[in-house]
C-alpha cells in the first residue's frame, strides 16, 4: 500500500532509520521545546498537552520513532489538516490522514524499523 504524508518544513525532516517503540490510539500531545521556542505564538497555549480528540495534532493514531532506546520526537501521525498531505507542512513528523494512520497502524508491529528517504526534489510541495 502506498500512502500520502507531509513532512517537515524548513529543515525540519530527518531522514533517517528508525524503530517503532510504542503505538497510542487517540494519543495525547504536548509540543516539543523547541517548537515553542521556534513559534510561541502557535504552541505556547499547548506546552501542558492537548487531549486526544478529531482536532488533536497527532490525530487518531501515532506511531512513536526511536533511535535505539531514545525517543526521538518524531511520530508518524494522522492531522486535523487533511489538506497539508503532500506537502512541507509539519515539525518533523511525518503525518497522514486518518483514514490511512489508521490502516498503517493496524498493520505496524512495535519494533519494526522504518525508514525515512530524503525528500525528493520535485516530489514534495511547500505548504504555509
Amino acid at each position: 500500500m502506498r500512502y500520502g504524508v507531509a513532512i517537515g518544513r524548513d529543515g525540519l525532516y530527518e531522514p533517517g532509520i528508525y524503530t517503532v517503540r510504542r503505538k497510542a490510539k487517540w494519543p495525547r500531545w504536548t509540543p516539543t521545546q523547541n517548537m515553542i521556542t521556534r513559534e510561541p505564538e502557535v504552541y505556547a497555549k499547548y506546552a501542558d498537552g492537548m487531549p486526544p480528540g478529531p482536532a488533536n495534532a497527532l490525530g487518531s493514531r501515532a506511531l512513536y520513532l526511536f533511535v535505539g532506546e531514545r525517543d526521538t520526537y518524531l511520530r508518524i501521525h494522522g492531522t486535523p489538516l487533511p489538506r497539508s498531505i503532500g506537502g512541507r507542512a509539519s515539525s518533523g513528523c511525518v503525518r497522514m490522514v486518518m483514514p490511512h494512520i489508521n490502516d498503517l497502524f493496524d498493520q505496524v508491529e512495535t519494533g519494526v524499523t522504518v525508514h525515512l528517504y530524503p525528500a525528493e526534489e520535485g516530489n514534495v510541495t511547500t505548504t504555509s
